[in-house]
């Protein structure tokens, strides 16, 4: 027993209680996805920051020293609560001038915000919005690589024929009629479209293009693509269309997806000899006889096809007979062979 009259014992530090100090400005990147954030007071931002990751919380307001980050590269505010007042301090972020990708999808946006203050922007999203119109993509920097404004309210194809290093385009699910103003994007690699009101096809005049989706529209015909020798993949599924053309000159076509419209033959794609995937289901067609003649380029090539739901697909021995006209295939609608 310890007397009176000793002095106390020193507790020894506990290595496992021991504070590490960590050196923020090592820090380049911070990802605060999903933790429901009503905002960033309780937050240190390293100064050094390259890539800064919101998404996800019940943020409403731009925490202003964002705007001092001047390292940063990618900014994400996706799935949060801004609206068009809150984020629009964000147009005079003059330290940003390096940032390369904004995200600001999934908000209460009602119009495109004012990015021209960003002269490197490469990525570009405010999909899943209610922005109804492209009015204020003029002053966005040139440099952009990929827009993204799917799931909005947009009824045409405006103040966008200034991005000529534009690759990809997002306009899915949107309320577009026409297709116009892409004449000046001669690096467009991708363009998608679907869930649209566009009854024609119109590329005006592009030919490097690798995959197109105008799924769910209201196309009657396939007229438009001819000319766009590029074409890897083609996405045509739930429109009104009834006959397959303009296709032949597309001999590096892979996917070619027509299923849910009106086909009740398989024309114009026997000189593909790339095919590898062919989405036929949900049409008319009666003869798998014609799928064999339609697709004869292509039979050592493909490995799947779907033709559900087709008068044909009740032929006897449907599958073995598919199987012998196409050697290699995997897959036969849901099912897959070893």
């Amino acid at each position: 027993m310890q007397s009176q009259n000793e002095p106390p014992v020193e507790a020894k530090p506990d290595q496992d209680d021991q504070t590490v100090e960590i050196d923020l400005s090592s820090i380049t990147s911070l990802d605060l996805t999903s933790f429901q954030l009503p905002d960033l007071d309780s937050v240190e931002l390293p100064p050094n920051l390259i890539d800064l990751d919101l998404t996800t919380n019940r943020l409403s307001k731009l925490d202003s020293r964002i705007a001092n980050l001047i390292n940063l590269r990618k900014l994400s505010f996706r799935q949060n609560l801004f609206n068009d007042a809150a984020i629009e301090p964000i147009s005079s972020w003059e330290s940003l001038t390096g940032l390369e990708e904004l995200i600001l999808r999934d908000n209460k946006l009602t119009k495109i915000p004012d990015v021209g203050i960003f002269k490197k922007l490469l990525v570009f999203d405010v999909s899943f919005n209610e922005i109804t119109s492209l009015q204020g993509l003029s002053k966005a920097s040139s440099t952009i690589k990929e827009l993204y404004v799917s799931k909005n309210e947009v009824t045409k194809m405006e103040e966008i024929d200034h991005l000529h290093e534009l690759q990809i385009l997002e306009l899915g699910s949107n309320r577009l009629r026409v297709m116009e103003n892409l004449q000046n994007f001669t690096k467009l690699q991708e363009l998608w479209l679907g869930r649209n009101r566009i009854k024609v096809i119109n590329l005006c005049g592009l030919s490097c293009i690798k995959k197109i989706s105008l799924q769910s529209n209201r196309l009657t015909s396939m007229i438009g693509l001819e000319e766009c020798n590029a074409l890897e993949e083609i996405y045509l599924s739930h429109n009104g269309i009834a006959k397959t053309e303009g296709l032949s000159k597309l001999v590096n076509l892979r996917v070619l997806d027509v299923s849910s419209n009106k086909l009740t033959s398989v024309d114009d794609i026997q000189n593909l000899t790339r095919l590898e995937d062919l989405w036929l289901n949900d049409n008319r067609i009666e003869s798998l006889e014609d799928i064999a003649e339609g697709v004869s380029g292509s039979r050592e090539k493909l490995t799947t096809i779907y033709l559900e739901n087709n008068p044909c697909a009740q032929s006897p021995n449907y599958n073995a007979t598919l199987k012998q006209i196409f050697p290699n295939i995997q897959q036969i609608d849901s099912e897959v062979f070893a």
